[in-house]
């Protein structure tokens, strides 16, 4: 397991270790090291044990072994049946557009800058192994079809941010503590003396095009949290950039396309990170119509285009 580490910042302690490709920190309401030292320890065991098991990227947990099911029942835990059910939850608010099946059309689209835009054949053929509901699953097992995979990257890090935070209120339950994994955050409780946590948000400049090597300029967005989730998704920096029009990397499952002209970044205030990840994931999704779709839905946000 990685280092954690903790350091006094005035009023409270950090705690901070990597995880999930992303830097992980505990805001702690506290002075005592001890107490700081514990939580952080607990919090990074819990990040690695969910990244071991639910991570696209390793050969040894229950996604690889699903992924390589080849139209066979593979035998789940309650653990990933909760996870497939909010997924499949996911699929069915967003009217299939939200499906974790879809991750296979990495194969075609590479968002690094660069202009290499797949050819619609490549897409067509990938299109076929999309479709999640086509899959099958109860408590005790899951059946994909022959060549389908899942990818849990769309709900992973909002989710271990929540387990963690449940974790550290059974630990510290007169605490408050702000768990932010990478900009998924969560709060447990409003912190002693009615002072509220400050963090900053980075959103892409709205007055600015991008730079001459096309990396998005940034302004950096206060907001004071007392309690719940916040939760951002963009395209920012994973765009293909072709003839002068920039793909996202929000991918149309129907259609194995990019979201064209929706927003270049979301945040959603919400009662948990996971509730907060998946409206904002739901709003790129809706594209132009993003902004109208959040009004809908009466939530708090930040939309920048």
């Amino acid at each position: 397991m990685s280092d954690w580490k903790i350091q006094t910042a005035g009023d409270h302690i950090k705690g901070s270790f990597f995880c999930m490709a992303s830097p992980c920190e505990l805001l702690i309401d506290t002075t005592d090291p001890l107490v700081a030292s514990h939580l952080t320890e607990q919090a990074a065991a819990e990040a690695f044990r969910i990244e071991q098991k639910f991570s696209r990227y390793r050969n040894d947990n229950i996604v690889f072994a699903i992924n390589q099911a080849q139209g066979k029942s593979i035998a789940i835990d309650n653990e990933t049946f909760q996870l497939l059910t909010f997924a499949n939850s996911c699929f069915e608010i967003s009217e299939g557009m939200f499906d974790i099946t879809s991750g296979v059309l990495r194969r075609a689209w590479k968002f690094d800058g660069s202009d290499n835009v797949p050819n619609p054949e490549t897409i067509n053929q990938l299109l076929a192994f999309i479709g999640w509901d086509r899959v099958k699953f109860d408590q005790q097992k899951i059946k994909m079809p022959a060549g389908f995979e899942i990818d849990l990257g769309g709900i992973g890090k909002e989710y271990a941010v929540d387990c963690v935070a449940k974790l550290c209120t059974t630990l510290a339950p007169a605490l408050s503590i702000l768990v932010n994994f990478g900009g998924d955050i969560q709060v447990t409780q409003k912190r002693k003396e009615g002072k509220y946590w400050l963090v900053g948000i980075e959103m892409p400049a709205q007055d600015t095009s991008q730079t001459k090597n096309h990396d998005t300029k940034y302004n950096t967005v206060m907001v004071k949290i007392a309690r719940g989730g916040l939760a951002t998704s963009g395209d920012a920096n994973r765009y293909l950039l072709h003839n002068g029009v920039r793909y996202s990397h929000v991918l149309n499952p129907q259609l194995g396309k990019p979201i064209m002209d929706g927003p270049r970044s979301v945040t959603i205030a919400s009662d948990h990170c996971v509730q907060a990840g998946l409206m904002a994931t739901l709003a790129l999704l809706q594209g132009k119509q993003a902004e109208q779709f959040l009004i809908q839905q009466e939530v708090s946000y930040w939309c920048y285009w």
